[in-house]
């Protein structure tokens, strides 16, 4: 499938996302992980599209291709993010949509899913992918993800950032030699000194510092009336075991709305790329459609 490009002001930023497939399809918004862009869904929009769905698949404001944020305190966070998808959302007149987040991606589905930030959201989710992501983090892993994060490091040539890449995102499982070309290609910019760095601003990890707790979400969680997928990777040290079981006890849990599947030969966060991670989530919107 040949996605297009589009870019639009969203709450007075400008915004970038991919549009796949049939315009006329169920519309899914697959949205990425924190430090990431909206490439790294390539193959699960491609996979989708060829199925008949529509997927939308935008970078966040600080990444990719979108602008970065002139406030940074008060707009990387999940209350911001959950507006700029409903104004996403009404830009596009998606009356429905189902929802596939990747770690920072499944905290933004959860509290559009919620309603209780952005109301009319609710309503909107019919049904929430959560790609390694719950409603409760491993305090360690954060730790581990704000000093990479907030340090992004440059280097002279594109080869060094695919192997820092190779090395850092390990986790995410098997990529081919093309799917890690592309990952770092999509996801580099230059410097003024010519030296290339991650493309994302790195004052979006000020997200951990001007919200504490931003990602504990137990009562978005509770809100939920979706159905719920969730995805962990066996080896992740973001969603641990004990918060699954909490998570099957509470909200859609509790409901029999929820899902779970540990994926075998990941970590935080698998990559979306293989059959073993595709056709469940395709199965899933299926049923949920």
């Amino acid at each position: 499938m040949n996605p297009t490009s589009h870019y639009a002001q969203l709450l007075g930023r400008e915004i970038h996302w991919m549009d796949w497939g049939p315009k006329e399809g169920a519309a899914v918004i697959a949205w990425h992980g924190l430090a990431r862009t909206g490439r790294d869904m390539d193959e699960l929009a491609d996979h989708l599209a060829g199925q008949g769905f529509r997927v939308i698949c935008p970078d966040t404001l600080g990444r990719g291709l979108s602008q970065w944020s002139p406030l940074p305190d008060e707009e990387y966070q999940l209350s911001f993010y959950a507006r700029l998808a409903e104004a996403l959302c009404d830009t596009l007149q998606l009356g429905r949509v189902h929802w596939v987040g990747t770690s920072m991606g499944g905290a933004i589905g959860t509290v559009c899913a919620s309603g209780l930030f952005v109301p009319r959201m609710k309503a909107r989710i019919a049904s929430l992918v959560l790609n390694d992501n719950a409603p409760e983090l491993a305090a360690p892993a954060i730790e581990r993800i704000k000093a990479y994060a907030g340090n992004p490091p440059a280097f002279a040539t594109i080869a060094e950032l695919e192997t820092f890449f190779r090395t850092v995102y390990k986790p995410y499982g098997w990529l081919s030699d093309a799917q890690w070309r592309r990952l770092t290609e999509t996801s580099t910019r230059r410097l003024p000194d010519g030296r290339v760095t991650p493309h994302y601003d790195p004052a979006m990890v000020r997200q951990f510092t001007a919200h504490d707790n931003d990602y504990l979400i137990w009562r978005h969680w509770d809100a939920i009336e979706a159905p719920v997928l969730c995805l962990r990777g066996v080896e992740s040290d973001l969603v641990l075991p004990p918060t699954v079981a909490r998570m099957q006890s509470r909200g859609p849990g509790a409901a029999g709305r929820l899902q779970v599947i540990e994926v075998a030969g990941c970590g935080h966060a698998p990559a979306l790329n293989v059959p073993a991670h595709l056709v469940p989530i395709e199965a899933f919107l299926r049923a949920a459609v």
